[in-house]
Formats: structure tokens, C-alpha cells, sequence
């Protein structure tokens, strides 16, 4: 008698717990079902900040490049006809199609006869204007 008072007894409390456990899975899912969903807002958000970096980065190394560019064509000319390499090569935001709203300045520095000084500005919609510069010396620039 005591062995079935005891199973019965059992039975009984097994009875009560998924009573007091119902919807508890449900929250559970729910909760798993937020934390993922803030984990993939996350990784989209680092991913675009992850492509906002690498596009001005890319301006960047643009610039650089456009204003090597130029240096080096002075360079070239320079051996040919050194005479008329400023009055060639000098100029005031001149438009560069590679850089959103790109320009391009080439000054001739007057206290030094053959500095050089390209300078590269761009703007991304949004953003504050970035520029690159570059100086060189070119023997006979004037």
C-alpha cells in the first residue's frame, strides 16, 4: 500500500509540472529568436561600416595615384622642353572623373624654383571633403 501511495503521489506531482511550465519553451524561442535577430542587425551594421571604409580608402589610393600620375608626366617633359613645363602644367581644380566630385590643382611654388605641389580633393555625397597632396622636386620645372 505504501509503495502505491508513493507511485501515486508521483504521478500526481508529475502532473503538476508541465502545468507550471507551460509556455516557458515558447519564451524561450522567443528570446533565442531576438538575441539572433540582434546578432544579424550586428554583423550588417559592421558590414557596412566595413564598406563605407574600404570606398574611402579606395578614394584614397585613387588620389595618390592620379597625383603620381601628374608628377611623373612632368618629369617626363621636363627632359624635353623644361621651359614650358609651368605654363603646361599648372592649373586650379581641374575636374578629375575617377573621384566623386574630384579635382585636381597643380602649383608651382615660387620661393623654390623646382617644387612642385599636386594636390587631389574629392567628396563622397555625405562627407567632408578628404584631399591628398604631394610635393616633388623637378630640376628645371621654370
Amino acid at each position: 500500500m505504501k509503495n502505491f501511495h508513493n507511485q501515486c503521489s508521483s504521478n500526481h506531482m508529475n502532473k503538476r509540472k508541465p502545468r507550471l511550465q507551460k509556455g516557458v519553451v515558447l519564451l524561450e524561442s522567443l528570446i533565442a529568436i531576438l538575441i539572433f535577430s540582434m546578432g544579424i542587425l550586428a554583423i550588417a551594421g559592421l558590414q557596412a561600416f566595413m564598406l563605407k571604409g574600404t570606398s574611402e580608402a579606395k578614394n584614397r589610393s585613387d588620389a595618390s595615384v592620379i597625383a603620381q600620375r601628374r608628377v611623373a608626366r612632368m618629369w617626363a617633359d621636363a627632359k624635353a622642353d623644361s621651359a614650358a613645363l609651368s605654363a603646361a602644367y599648372a592649373e586650379v581644380d581641374t575636374v578629375v572623373p575617377e573621384l566623386p566630385n574630384g579635382l585636381r590643382t597643380t602649383a608651382f611654388n615660387a620661393a623654390v624654383p623646382d617644387e612642385v605641389t599636386v594636390t587631389v580633393t574629392w567628396q563622397s555625397p555625405g562627407e567632408p571633403v578628404h584631399n591628398f597632396s604631394t610635393n616633388a622636386n623637378i630640376v628645371g620645372a621654370r
